[in-house]
């Protein structure tokens, strides 16, 4: 037995011959494969945020399965999401709380309604208050 070792190369250029990899990468049904890279090697782009039609950016306060706990989201700005990002960032940072980002929705953490609507408006956005 000790004279039929094989490397580690050799034994995946057996397995799998010249040619073969390129018909798996091409199967758009493939589900599972042992091949080594990336199948889909293109990631699906963030998406831009929608604004509404009137152009204002809505303030909602929010508590439903949370805990309890106050969250407002602000949604209908329509920019990249790395922009939004910077813009919670900077909202967090002024009012001393967390926050995220999520599918274009800027969270950030307790009821500080008419402080985000001020600096909102100091970054030349029109606001609306949305719900409760």
């Amino acid at each position: 037995m000790a004279g039929n070792k094989i490397s580690l190369a050799d034994w995946q250029a057996k397995m799998n011959p010249a040619g073969a990899t390129a018909a798996v990468k091409d199967d758009p049904n493939l589900v599972y494969s042992t091949d080594s890279g990336k199948i889909n090697a293109k990631p699906a782009a963030k998406p831009v945020a929608e604004a509404f039609a009137d152009g204002a950016v809505r303030i909602r306060r929010e508590t439903k399965g949370r805990g309890g706990k106050a969250v407002l989201t602000i949604s209908g700005i329509a920019k990249p999401h790395d922009e939004l990002v910077l813009l919670a960032a900077k909202l967090k940072k002024k009012c001393a709380c967390g926050g995220a980002v999520k599918d274009g929705v800027i969270e950030i953490q307790g009821d500080k309604r008419e402080l985000v609507e001020q600096l909102l408006q100091a970054e030349g956005f029109k606001t609306k208050w949305a719900g409760g």
